[in-house]
């Protein structure tokens, strides 16, 4: 069994070896076609023409998939699935196994969280790179299972919001101000009665949060409100993480740090989905994550603990106990 482990990974080590080496473009597969980042991405992939274009990489291959009980999966992916036939030539196929045989490496975007296990299992499975888009799973549970599979089978396998790589974000992450003390991040949080609340849009500010944070949250407390939530986690060397979730209309989004020489803001401005996708791509060609595991879980747990504070009157939750009752 040690011996057929180490053959794996070292074909995996060959594999992504012969990528680099004669430049392959990779052929890349979708499944879940409810969300408008299968247009963006494939759009950034597939149009040569593109003043964004990212190379690499071509979609070929695509699995509907879509969730019945929500509405912003029911309305829409009937119409993205069509805009990938008749504008970039994907081919539909029936089923997720159908998909890995036609393709180099998969994206998992479908919008609902919940399915996302059980999508990534034959992928896992075929033994595919694979990305997970926003959220990485509908539960913490399920999040931890995925991450588990992936590492029992050798799979390379990440999931970030594309905050995190926004320049805006990673300038701000280089700011000289000394000792972090404190983060505040803000921006949108409107919710979805399927998923943890923080799981549907808060994800993103929690994304930005974690990305100038990083690991070491060791509780959260969530104060909550209508239109408001606020989320403090205290990491380890008593650094403070305040998470401003939004849901009114205007949900503007935003990072300040707190450090022991100096203050420094995120500046304004978005540069959309291009640089998550040429993270996943160099992904895709390495086989190197440039989110750990351990980042995402944890990022996760934060977020299931304030629900878990919320349903407890705003009282502490012990992220790594959370973490632990869910393996």
């Amino acid at each position: 069994m040690r011996f057929a482990r180490l053959m794996y990974r070292l074909s995996i080590l060959f594999f992504f070896a012969a990528l680099s080496i004669r430049g392959a473009e990779l052929k890349l597969g979708i499944i879940g076609l409810d969300t408008s980042h299968v247009i963006a991405f494939t759009g950034l992939l597939n149009k040569t023409d593109s003043k964004d274009y990212v190379p690499g990489g071509k979609v070929v291959a695509a699995f509907k998939g879509g969730s019945p009980d929500v509405e912003s999966s029911r309305s829409r992916v009937d119409g993205y699935t069509k805009q990938l036939q008749e504008q970039f030539g994907v081919k539909i196929v029936d089923s997720i196994e159908d998909l890995c045989r036609q393709v180099d490496a998969v994206l998992l975007e479908s919008v609902d969280g919940r399915p996302h296990l059980e999508q990534a299992r034959p992928v896992i499975k075929a033994h595919k790179p694979l990305f997970i888009d926003k959220p990485v799973a509908g539960s913490l549970r399920d999040a931890i299972e995925i991450y588990r599979l992936a590492k029992e089978n050798n799979v390379p396998l990440f999931s970030s919001s594309s905050y995190r790589f926004y320049g805006t974000i990673l300038e701000l992450k280089k700011a000289d101000v000394g000792e972090v003390r404190n983060v505040i991040s803000y921006g949108p949080a409107h919710l979805e009665e399927h998923h943890p609340d923080m799981f549907w849009y808060g994800v993103h500010p929690t994304e930005a949060l974690f990305t100038i944070m990083g690991t070491g949250c060791e509780t959260v407390a969530r104060t909550a409100s209508t239109d408001t939530d606020v989320i403090t986690g205290t990491w380890s060397g008593g650094k403070i993480g305040t998470l401003i979730g939004l849901r009114t209309r205007s949900t503007p989004s935003k990072v300040v740090v707190f450090g022991s020489k100096n203050v420094a803001e995120q500046k304004a401005g978005s540069d959309g989905y291009a640089p998550l996708v040429r993270e996943i791509i160099k992904f895709f060609q390495t086989g190197v994550a440039p989110v750990s595991p351990e980042e995402t879980i944890e990022m996760f747990a934060f977020m299931e603990a304030a629900d878990e504070s919320k349903r407890q009157g705003g009282k502490p939750i012990n992220v790594r106990e959370l973490i632990n009752r869910h393996r």
